[in-house]
Order: structure tokens, then sequence, then C-alpha cells
């Protein structure tokens, strides 16, 4: 009797599945769905990259809804300018519907007032490491932000004047993060900036003053001012004493407490400890000037039908 095995058949080409697959093509999806992947990435590489890539992509990137929230930490190899008039742009693009933005070393006075000025309706500002803020900018800017409920102003040096003006002008302040390089020694107490929140933001849920000097005083303060608190973040306050009735009234009213000695590997910036304070008082932080980085070209195609519009960015535009 004949043998029924056979050799099983070889598997198809990579160029034969290649010709008889029908691959989706990216250009014809819906705009619903576009707008949902590109989403998932910052506003640098919406300017930069994704809007040059078809017009409907390009279409896509220009509408509003795109620009609701705007994230700008993860920067280049460009300088500020740069990256502050790509931010102007990408405010512009929201046309008015900014609600969220965050920021990370570029941002000036001059574009937390455009911003302030161009999206009344903002319910979150995250700024870190923007050295070239001052407290009269910050104060000129949330000033006109009454629906805030999110600011975070780490690693930027503000008086505790400002703190107050800020509490006074945004009754729906619900978060606050206010932080700092953290000094072991000397041992450097101020519970300036501890008092300020405790007098004028009542209805903080969420507090975190990472590498903050207050001390028991100013937690006590915090805890009578801020009885919504339910998120409270202490890592690297070394002039906290965190035990005993203190300790037992924190765990009482506050739902999560981050001690001083916690760990930080959770930490979005350097959580290095510091043993010794800055010689210059006016720069608690220790940090130098900025360097302006050097600027590289780019060529932007001309991807629209409609490319005369001013939905462009133009990098160097503001040079002239």
């Amino acid at each position: 009797m004949a043998s029924s095995s056979s050799s099983p058949s070889p598997s198809p080409s990579p160029t034969a599945m290649k010709e008889g697959d029908n691959y989706p093509n990216w250009t014809e999806l819906l705009p619903e769905l576009t707008s949902s992947i590109l989403n998932r990435l910052g506003a640098i590489e919406i300017v930069e990259t994704a809007r040059r890539v078809c017009r409907s992509w390009r279409r896509v990137c220009k509408d509003p809804s795109m620009w609701r929230k705007i994230d700008m930490r993860n920067l280049g190899d460009h300088g500020d300018m740069y990256y502050e008039e790509l931010c102007r742009h990408a405010v512009d693009l929201s046309q008015g519907g900014l609600v969220e933005i965050n920021l990370c070393h570029f941002a000036t006075d001059s574009l937390l007032s455009y911003i302030a000025d161009s999206s009344s309706n903002l319910r979150s500002l995250k700024v870190a490491q923007c050295y070239e803020i001052t407290s009269e900018g910050l104060i000129e800017a949330v000033s006109k932000l009454p629906l805030l409920e999110e600011l975070e102003v780490s690693y930027c040096s503000l008086s505790e004047e400002s703190l107050k003006v800020i509490g006074q002008s945004c009754p729906n302040l619900k978060t606050l993060k206010k932080n700092c390089v953290g000094y072991r020694r000397p041992r450097d107490e101020c519970d300036d900036v501890a008092l300020a929140i405790a007098e004028t933001m009542p209805g903080l849920r969420h507090l975190q003053l990472f590498g903050d000097r207050l001390t028991d005083v100013g937690l006590n303060a915090i805890l009578d001012g801020c009885p919504n608190l339910e998120h409270l973040d202490l890592r690297q306050c070394f002039n906290v004493d965190l035990v005993g009735d203190l300790e037992k009234r924190c765990l009482e009213r506050v739902k999560v407490v981050r001690r001083p000695n916690d760990s930080v590997h959770d930490y979005p910036f350097d959580a290095t400890v510091n043993d010794v304070s800055s010689s210059d008082d006016g720069d608690p932080y220790g940090l130098s000037d900025v360097d302006i980085m050097s600027e590289d070209e780019f060529y932007y195609d001309d991807l629209s039908e409609d490319a005369s519009d001013n939905s462009d960015f133009d990098p160097y535009e503001y040079y002239y």
C-alpha cells in the first residue's frame, strides 16, 4: 500500500505575502482615530513631524481639539527662543480651548502672559526648571486664570507673597506642586511657604512640597488651613519631625503621606540631597544662568493646498 504521507507545504515567501496582503492606508483613517493616535505625541513632535506626513494628518493637526492639552517637557536640541515660539504657535492652534499645559526649562514671563491672555479656561498649569519666570510674572498670569485647579511651579524662584496672591486669585485650586532641592545641612528652617499655603489655599487636596524647608509649625498650619487635603508629599523636607502627636494627626487627616525619608524612585526630577546651602540667597537652588543652545535649521515641506494660511510654524520667523 502506497504511503499517504506528504511533505508540508512550503511557507509563502515574504514577497508573496506582501503581494497578497492588503495593508491599511494610514491616511484613510477616520479623523477621530488619527486624532486619538497623534494625541499620544507631544506638541513638539506634532508640529515638527506629524503634521508634515500628509494632507489629512495636517488637517487633523490644525484642529483646535488637538490642542486642549500641550506637553512640552521633552525638548530637543534647539534654544529656548525656538521652543517659546513653537509654544505660542500651539496655543494659537487651540483657539482658546487650551485646558492643560506642561512646560519645562524654557518658559518666561512673556510666554506665561501670552498663554493667560489666550486661554482663560486653563485648568492646569505646570512649569518646572523655568528660571526666567519671576514672582511678578507668575502673579500677572495666574490672576487671569480664575478657573485654575492645578499649579506646579517646581524649581522656580518664587516669593511667598506670590503664593498668597495665587491662592487668592484661584479659589478652585486643588493641586499645588512647589518643589525644590532638598538640603539636609545646615539646618535652614523657613515656614513662609507653608504659612502662605495654609492662609490662602483651603481647597487643596493634593500638595507636594518636595525639599521644602518647613518645620513642624508649618506642617501644623497646613493641616489647620487645608482641611480637605488627601495627598501630602513631604519627601526631603528634613526639618519636619514626623513623630508622636504630629505623626498621628497627619495620618488621621491625610489619606496619603509621603515622609521626608521616603523613596524618591518615582520622583521625575533629580533628587540628589545637598548638604551645603547655596551661598546666593537670591538663588536658593544654586543654579547658574541657563545656556541658550544653538538652533539647527529645519526644512518644512508644503503639504497643504492652503499653505498661504497662518497655521504653519516657521522656526526662524521671529528673527526677522
